[in-house]
């Protein structure tokens, strides 16, 4: 069987170039889009995603902030830097990079952020919203792979959608953003305490995978014509590469590819379009500024 590619970097540069168009609208009227990330410690793969929003806001015109802060840190300063981002009115849009170090209370410090500047949407006002379909923004990841699905003439419609997965930032929203209208498909849930995970993917006419196991879904896991989103990035050893490793997904992706209608690929599918969701979010965090009458 023939597949469609379901191109994250080849998407996400469309909804570029409508991303710019806004930019340049709000420049017109003299506002440049701010970013600002809180990077608490050293975390060396929360250091490769810091630094490639960085390139991107540059690319856009983008105005970004990267705060780096000891770990040692009390909770209380991260409190009081906070509340300074919440109301410095270069800054539209930021975030706190996960995880936080052991001895911060995580739920506190996301509820101190203020929700027309949460673009991870993690906010519990921002969480109630997405749930309700009274989004301001859309979580990164499950945001992107909605644009994926829809950009690609993927049908949801009364489609049996099955999340391998339960994050908070994945696989809950996943969910979420599927059953709302516009989306309008059935959504299975399964997850580690599911007691046959196979039983429930051979059903999905869509599944998107997010559990951080490199190639755990394979061809007997899934129906015929199925299609997949591959939310799961992992490295793994490997011999012949030059880095001596390489990334995969969740899904074997040479197993299933003779069997699917459309598939993602890793890397190269869900990844570019993470990014692409939270400009997205800064830049309508932007324009909410001006409806809210502040810069």
């Amino acid at each position: 069987m023939s597949y469609l590619l379901i191109s994250g970097t080849d998407i996400s540069n469309q909804i570029y170039g409508e991303i710019r168009e806004r930019i340049a609208k709000l420049k017109e009227k003299g506002i440049i889009p701010g970013l600002a990330v809180v990077m608490v410690g050293d975390d060396p793969a929360s250091q490769v995603y810091v630094k490639s929003k960085e390139r991107k806001c540059k690319e856009l015109g983008i105005r970004s902030e990267t705060i780096y802060i000891s770990d040692n840190i009390t909770e209380e300063q991260l409190l009081a830097k906070i509340k300074y981002l919440n109301s410095d009115p270069m800054i539209h849009g930021y975030l706190i990079q996960l995880p936080l170090p052991d001895h911060m209370d995580t739920d506190r410090i996301i509820n101190a952020i203020d929700p027309k500047k949460d673009v991870d949407c993690f906010h519990p006002e921002n969480v109630g919203r997405m749930l309700v379909g009274d989004h301001i923004f859309y979580p990164a990841t499950p945001g992107g792979v909605r644009q994926m699905l829809l950009r690609s003439g993927i049908d949801t419609e009364g489609k049996h959608i099955v999340v391998v997965g339960r994050s908070n930032i994945v696989g809950k929203p996943m969910a979420a953003l599927m059953i709302q209208k516009g989306m309008d498909a059935t959504v299975t849930v399964v997850h580690s305490k599911s007691k046959d995970v196979s039983e429930f993917t051979r059903q999905a006419d869509i599944l998107v995978v997010a559990v951080g196991k490199p190639n755990f879904i394979k061809a007997d896991m899934i129906k015929e014509g199925a299609v997949i989103i591959d939310v799961g990035t992992n490295r793994i050893e490997d011999p012949t590469s030059p880095k001596g490793t390489r990334l995969v997904g969740d899904v074997d992706f040479e197993d299933v590819k003779d069997k699917v209608s459309a598939i993602s690929p890793v890397p190269g599918g869900v990844g570019p379009m993470t990014i692409c969701t939270l400009m997205d979010n800064v830049v309508r965090a932007a324009e909410l500024s001006i409806e809210s009458g502040s810069k």
